[in-house]
């Protein structure tokens, strides 16, 4: 990849930041996808035609990527390309006639309440690191919490008396989740004592941190999160968003409102929250198949 595509990229990542508010997630997907297609193209960034990106889509194609990555790429595309276009340095948007594929949208793998139950009793609270994986799983669920909102948690954003936590999530977009009690009490039993041993007299604006002193990272939450569930003997599909589904689908098996839903999850439109009423009517047809005499 050129210097010059280089600077492009870096130009729009930092509008993008600056403008959009982006997650540094967001952030560094789009810079992946433009990296991956600067080195692809051999040629300036600012000089590409809508021939240029349908033939590199086409090539990952065959390579294996899947249709719901090629749309991914072809986002970021579309915005990088969009800002130049604004920016008039530009004057067309090579990516302008070309057409997302059409993806099947996949349910997301949801745990029973016995499973959630079985999860979050697998941490050993007896031990510092079990006082903070308990309180990390029991906020996952009982907030619906992405996991890197919660291992980015400081103090300023927990309310303890009323028993709420501030979230600034995607795009900069600021929510109030209640807590609850189970996770409230998870939550001050490891701030009032396994948190101040695993720090041993350092200092952290995070709340999770590790025996090092840091705060916890996604990738090194994700490991934590595959061993409770291999101890609680769960043994279906698990993502790091596993208890965010969870407390999503159990909030409308129990008759939350889907906008409620909504704005917990901090979603910005509905039809992403509607995903979660196929997985409630899955659930209610799997009960009335199995308990119904004429299911």
């Amino acid at each position: 990849m050129s210097q010059k595509s280089e600077k492009l990229i870096d130009q729009f990542l930092d509008a993008a930041w600056s403008e959009q508010g982006l997650s540094k997630n967001t952030l560094s997907a789009y810079r992946s996808d433009l990296t991956i297609f600067a080195a692809w193209l051999k040629k300036d960034l600012l000089a590409v035609n809508s021939e240029n990106i349908t033939q590199f889509l086409a090539s990952r194609y065959t390579q294996g990527m899947t249709t719901r990555t090629t749309s991914r790429i072809l986002s970021s595309l579309r915005r990088f390309y969009g800002y130049f276009l604004r920016e008039n340095e530009i004057q067309i948007d090579p990516t302008a006639l070309i057409s997302a594929p059409k993806t099947v949208r996949n349910l997301p793998q949801s745990l029973t309440e016995n499973d959630v139950e079985a999860l979050l009793a697998a941490p050993q609270i007896a031990l510092p690191r079990g006082q903070r994986d308990k309180a990390m799983l029991e906020m996952l669920y009982a907030a619906g919490l992405r996991v890197s909102e919660l291992v980015d948690l400081k103090f300023e954003q927990i309310n303890l008396s009323q028993g709420l936590v501030q979230i600034v999530g995607k795009g900069g977009r600021e929510r109030l989740v209640p807590i609850g009690e189970e996770a409230l009490s998870s939550l001050e039993i490891y701030m009032n004592d396994g948190r101040e041993m695993l720090l041993s007299g350092r200092q952290s604006d995070y709340i999770f941190v590790t025996n090092r002193g840091s705060n916890m990272t996604r990738q090194a939450f994700w490991h934590i999160i595959k061993r409770y569930a291999f101890q609680a003997e769960i043994n279906k599909p698990l993502s790091p968003h596993t208890l965010r589904h969870a407390f999503a689908t159990h909030l409308l098996n129990h008759g939350a409102d889907l906008r409620v839903v909504q704005l917990l999850l901090g979603h910005v439109n509905l039809s992403t929250t509607q995903i979660y009423t196929h997985v409630a009517r899955e659930r209610l047809k799997t009960l009335h198949a199995q308990f119904h005499p004429r299911g």
